[in-house]
């Protein structure tokens, strides 16, 4: 069974009072676990489709399930729920706040949920070790280098242990050492926990971690293979 269905799913957006399609007639499916690339052209649909599965837009057509529940139908109060415990984001720009340090930023998406001081203690610093920085816990942000920034966002995305992870370009602010270092990371934790990564991205080399591509133009999905990691998954399992 699939854990995402998009199907005949429409958006647009208004310039002014002109109304743009953004996404016209998509549907594909994603199994869990998958790490999948959206790739194609600025303007080409990514950014709605990360925005849609995160419930950060609604859909105007179509329909779109994450584990058997439409997105569409959820009330404000269950889209705060659903972005609380089934989706993290990583965006190329970090979002990560300046006046916290390390630790704090990874830590505050917890807050929010009922876990218990010495559970959050213990995924902090689970978090911390697998990203590669432990000894960096007390410093803030903007003594860290964009790769190292990253590597905090993707901690924070995994502390919640959520199933999905949206990846909003996450490489686009990285050099090419950096790019490719976040991908593995993202990679050992989608092996580890079963994660599902959907992420945009213009860079060959990101693409090369994704066990599926989705191709869109103009709003489109003009094709759909098999990434070039996915035989490697395959013979791993």
């Amino acid at each position: 069974m699939a854990f995402i269905v998009l199907k005949n799913v429409e958006h647009s957006y208004f310039l002014g009072k002109v109304e743009v399609p953004a996404i016209r007639d998509v549907s594909f499916e994603i199994k869990k676990g998958e790490m999948v690339a959206l790739v194609g052209p600025s303007g080409s649909g990514k950014t709605t489709i990360i925005n849609l599965l995160g419930t950060l837009d609604a859909p105007k057509k179509g329909e779109l399930l994450v584990d058997g529940k439409e997105l569409g139908d959820l009330s404000d109060r269950e889209k705060m729920n659903y972005r609380k415990d089934q989706v993290s984001f990583v965006f190329q720009f970090f979002n990560l706040f300046p006046t916290l340090n390390v630790y704090e930023n990874i830590e505050f998406p917890l807050l929010f949920k009922k876990v218990s001081p010495m559970e959050i203690k213990n995924r902090v610093t689970e978090a911390i070790n697998l990203v590669g920085l432990s000894g960096l816990e007390k410093r803030k942000t903007d003594e860290l280098s964009g790769g190292q920034r990253q590597r905090v966002a993707i901690a924070r995305a995994l502390v919640s242990r959520v199933p999905l992870v949206l990846a909003d370009e996450p490489t686009a602010n990285l050099d090419g050492k950096n790019a490719v270092l976040v991908m593995e990371l993202m990679k050992e934790i989608n092996t580890k926990f079963n994660t599902t990564f959907i992420f945009t991205t213009h860079d060959p080399r990101v693409m090369n971690f994704a066990t599926k591509i989705i191709e869109l133009t103009d709003g489109r999905v003009t094709k759909i293979e098999k990434g070039p990691s996915a035989g490697e998954r395959l013979r791993a399992k």
